[in-house]
């Protein structure tokens, strides 16, 4: 005797060896013996074997007809054996119930289980009819798939694919067909995602591809602003009394945050007046500006382009463009002229006047240390600049001091081994480029004279600031760095704690609130402090042990990583660009370690063959290979050894974890097979030089 049994949702067959009311001992046909319980037992048969039932049964139940059976079944729970007399032969055989039973199994749409024993119930007309709609769907579905996926392996990308490209490739839905049909097709053609969808023609644009992944991630609701007027400033703001400040920045800058101002030269004690925009005196807390700023958090920075934090029109409002007076946030520091040690410090706030907004990719050459230091040099520089050369002067004095005092808190001096690469776009017609305009690479020694004099003014102030927040118990934005111990980073809170990489006993990023919200929010906190003094911490518009803070340092914090990563992309790009348009094949660069060398002359770390045996720091000639400008990958092979060797420096701390890892590593997509450092400075207050 043999039976037919349901295992955890599959028919077998097999020999009965024994039984009971409660369980029954059987026999497969591979020797293995199992017990089975009596309720999960259908059908009993003497003939056919087993083997030979299921087979036969296979067979018959292909050809059932099931929409022929559904009519017939009837309308009450049934059990196989009724519907197989009814559309067999009554009584029927146990090949012809098998394969009815089978038929059931394959077809729940049209027919329900209903409890154990092979009973089952049909489903109601109109859940069947939706139910085969719904298969219809997804052969259509699938239909769509295996056409796509066919065309991508052919070499050509259907427009439905190319639609939701950056989709697919970064935060994909596997269930999507245009997902599928790449993993498909990318099987199919035993190529990389990434790979199937260039050779298909899927990226036309390599800047493009960058440019708009950028967005799909970031703004994908578009980089534009609501038509939001610039709020009013306090109409009692007072008139800086005898200052005329200066700025200096990139000639690209409009989002101009901070200007310097000195005097009583020549009298013994000079008073240096660092001033900072101060849209903070307008944009209120959680108003529609404020939700604005924060939801970007921070400009972006790219070659030839970028995505400020506040619209145009606001930024124009509060910049600190010459010609005028502009509302300021004030911080006056009296400095003993001969020292050069600070005594004393005022916060104002106050209309400031502005008299020149000096450039200085156009003054480096003119305004260096030498000229400073020799007052008959002063006729050399432009008028404007030559008037100022006594104020220079003293300012470059000031930060010397200033970084020598941070140095000897740090433990080690600064190294500035390095150049600031610079990023100029040529051809540039519309609002942003098209990737196609010829790049020109330049490069700025860091610590240059003007470079020196803003950052130290803006880590004085920084850090002053945050001393000040602290004292009068108002929290603020701080950050920190325990030490130069390797691995020890930077980061951001609400205590202010050393930072041991710029030498500060407290730092508050204070001086870009146009273009950084950790910047505006520490503004109105500094705001809040000028007006109420001891009572600050009651008005001041984030309390201490505000959650607000907190939620505000999370979301910064992964924003501006994203948009430095995102500046590192387009310079590698531009980086490869140039190395294309100059018919560059061959680089000389020092060799770091794992295969990586720092190009000499471009800001390019790439990965290259034939390293065996080279020493940290040395010297080696590299001819280049294939340039991907999507993947942003570059090989290369070591052909010289150049011999001399040069120690590759420390990381510049104050910079705040500049590594060397390669610029914008090598781009990573989401798509498997499988169905299933910080670019701008924290002293400088401004956007790195190759940001425009």
């Amino acid at each position: 005797m043999f039976a037919l049994f349901d295992d955890a949702g599959k028919l077998h067959a097999g020999r009965i060896l024994s039984g009971t009311d409660a369980s029954v001992q059987l026999e497969l046909d591979s020797g293995r013996r199992l017990k089975v319980k009596s309720a999960h037992v259908l059908l009993t048969f003497e003939q056919p074997a087993p083997a030979a039932l299921l087979e036969q049964a296979g067979a018959l139940a292909a050809d059932i007809d099931l929409d022929l059976a559904w009519e017939f079944a009837p309308e009450e729970e049934f059990g196989f054996a009724e519907l197989a007399a009814l559309y067999f032969d009554d009584p029927p055989s146990a090949v012809q119930q098998a394969a009815t039973l089978l038929k059931l199994y394959e077809a729940p749409h049209y027919f329900r289980r209903a409890g154990k024993g092979g009973r089952f119930r049909k489903a109601p007309a109109d859940v069947l009819q939706q139910a085969l709609a719904a298969i219809e769907r997804k052969k259509a579905v699938q239909a769509q798939i295996d056409a796509w996926a066919a065309e991508l392996v052919a070499g050509r990308c259907p427009e439905a694919v190319r639609a939701q490209l950056y989709r697919i490739l970064f935060r994909p839905d596997k269930n999507a067909p245009e997902y599928k049909a790449v993993v498909h097709a990318a099987r199919e053609a035993h190529l990389a995602p990434l790979a199937l969808l260039q050779r298909a023609g899927a990226i036309t644009s390599a800047y493009q591809f960058h440019w708009q992944r950028f967005l799909f991630e970031h703004f994908p609701r578009g980089t534009g602003f609501p038509d939001l007027p610039a709020p009013p400033l306090p109409d009692d703001l007072p008139l800086a009394d005898g200052v005329a400040a200066f700025s200096i920045d990139d000639s690209s800058t409009t989002e101009i945050d901070d200007a310097l101002s000195v005097q009583g030269l020549g009298s013994g004690t000079v008073t240096l007046g660092i001033h900072i925009a101060a849209p903070a005196l307008a944009i209120a807390p959680d108003s529609a500006l404020d939700a604005v700023a924060r939801q970007r958090l921070s400009t972006v920075y790219m070659p030839g382009h970028k995505i400020t934090m506040l619209p145009d029109a606001v930024v124009q409002a509060y910049t600190l463009l010459e010609g005028a007076p502009r509302p300021a946030v004030s911080l006056y520091l009296t400095i003993d002229e001969g020292t050069l040690e600070i005594r004393g410090a005022t916060t104002r706030l106050e209309r400031v006047p502005i008299a020149h907004n000096l450039r200085h990719d156009r003054l480096d050459t003119v305004v260096t240390a030498a000229w400073l230091d020799e007052p008959a040099r002063a006729h050399e520089a432009p008028p404007e600049v030559a008037a100022l050369q006594p104020q220079l002067a003293f300012l470059w004095r000031l930060a010397q001091a200033c970084k020598t005092r941070r140095e000897a808190v740090r433990g080690r001096p600064e190294t500035f081994t390095r150049p600031d690469y610079t990023f100029n776009l040529e051809g540039v017609t519309g609002p942003e480029p098209t990737g196609e305009e010829t790049v020109v690479i330049g490069t700025r020694a860091r610590g240059a004279p003007l470079d020196l004099m803003v950052a130290e003014a803006m880590i004085l102030a920084n850090s002053h600031w945050g001393q000040w927040l602290a004292s009068l118990g108002v929290p603020g934005i701080y950050r920190s760095q325990a030490s130069l111990a390797p691995g020890v980073k930077v980061r951001m809170g609400t205590k202010a704690l050393p930072h041991a990489g710029i030498g500060v006993s407290c730092y508050a990023w204070s001086t870009s609130p146009l273009r950084r919200y950790t910047d505006l929010v520490n503004q109105w906190q500094i705001i809040a402090c000028a007006r109420h003094g001891a009572a600050a911490a009651l008005a001041a518009p984030f309390k201490p042990r505000d959650a607000a803070l907190l939620a505000i340092i999370s979301a910064f914090d992964a924003a501006y990583s994203a948009y430095n990563q995102f500046q590192g992309t387009m310079e590698r790009y531009w980086t490869l660009r140039y190395l294309r348009q100059q018919g560059i094949t061959e680089l000389e660069a020092a060799y770091l370690k794992d295969n990586l060398v720092r190009a000499e002359t471009l800001p390019l770390v790439f990965s290259v063959l034939g390293t065996e045996g080279l020493q940290r720091g040395e010297r080696v000639r590299v001819r280049l290979g294939t340039i991907d400008e999507v993947s942003l990958e570059v090989t290369g092979t070591v052909v010289e050894r150049l011999g001399a060797t040069e120690p590759v420096a420390e990381t510049d701390e104050t910079l705040e974890g500049e590594s060397e890892a390669p610029l914008a590593a090598p781009l990573t997509v989401a798509v498997a097979l499988d169905d299933g450092d910080e670019g701008a400075s924290d002293d400088a207050g401004a956007p790195s030089a190759a940001a425009t």
